[in-house]
């Protein structure tokens, strides 16, 4: 893993803006890159006056909506129970599936945007999208919303650890662990968000009408 993450840095750092755009497009997929490899190292070259922050944030974003955008429709043409049969092999497990499934049903489309800024959930949402077959208009725009954020969250979590301590960029593993012990907070407001949402949608849901019964014949 340790070989993989300094790949993927080097990809930052060679390949730009191009760079940030497939690693985040693989990250809103199936494959296992983490967002913290991505966007803080290319915080740093923003402080060094190599990339602007604005076009960092919207790579990343792009890269997430492709990603994103791609799994939904493959998740739609193939169905549940190809995802579930063949799943294991590309990380992508019943029991994780399950979770973004009910995290999707519990939140509906505000679900598809708090998705995009937790761990785990963020790079399978797309999966049960496609399958229920939620409109897709809806889908990109949440998605792009969502990344948007996460994307500003990140590269200032990453101009903060530069700003703290500069030569995390030669330490990938060093910098992912700043990365996450800052984020903490964030994710846990995320969530506190995200309930109150839930409760939003409960109160506010309009009482089902009770099934009348069939008058008794005689």
């Amino acid at each position: 893993m340790h070989t993989l993450i300094a790949v993927w840095f080097g990809w930052v750092n060679h390949w730009g803006y191009l760079g940030i755009v497939l690693l985040m497009a693989m990250e809103s997929s199936i494959f296992p890159v983490p967002s913290e490899v991505v966007i803080p190292p290319a915080a740093f070259l923003i402080a060094q006056g190599k990339m602007s922050f604005w076009g960092v944030v919207l790579a990343g974003t792009v890269g997430s909506y492709l990603g994103s955008a791609i799994t939904y429709w493959v998740s739609r043409w193939l169905g549940r129970a190809v995802v579930v049969r063949w799943g294991k092999y590309i990380f992508v497990s019943e029991q994780k599936l399950a979770m973004a499934e009910h995290w999707m049903h519990r939140y509906e489309a505000g679900g598809i945007f708090f998705a995009r800024l937790l761990p785990v959930i963020r790079h399978l949402i797309s999966i049960p999208a496609g399958i229920v077959r939620m409109g897709f208009g809806m889908f990109s725009l949440m998605t792009v919303v969502g990344s948007f954020i996460w994307c500003v969250v990140l590269a200032k979590l990453g101009k903060m650890a530069y700003d703290v301590q500069p030569d995390l960029i030669n330490d990938p593993q060093g910098l992912i662990s700043f990365i996450k012990n800052q984020s903490h907070w964030i994710v846990g407001g995320i969530l506190v968000l995200a309930i109150l949402y839930f409760l939003v949608l409960k109160l506010t849901a309009k009482p089902e009408k009770p099934t009348p019964c069939p008058e008794p014949t005689e």
